[in-house]
């Protein structure tokens, strides 16, 4: 599958240490593995624990969309 990184979920993944980032992006590429669940109230959009951070995501064809990376408690909130 191919990755697509919004910009706002770019920024914020370029401002957190590597390591981090790295482990980030790695749990991203195994996708559909991991905790990966469906939001709630939101078609076909999904959520991908790691640790303290959510990546939010949207499966599109062969494609994942990235549209935003935060804290848990800074993720869902518009």
């Amino acid at each position: 599958m191919n990755i697509f990184f919004h910009k706002k979920a770019e920024k914020y993944l370029l401002s957190l240490p590597k390591r981090i980032a790295l482990h980030i992006i790695s749990k991203i590429e195994k996708v559909p593995q991991g905790d990966v669940r469906p939001i709630a109230g939101r078609h076909g959009e999904y959520r991908l624990r790691y640790g303290k951070f959510r990546v939010l995501f949207f499966i599109e064809n062969d494609m994942i969309k990235v549209y935003k990376i935060d804290t848990r408690g800074d993720v869902y909130k518009k």
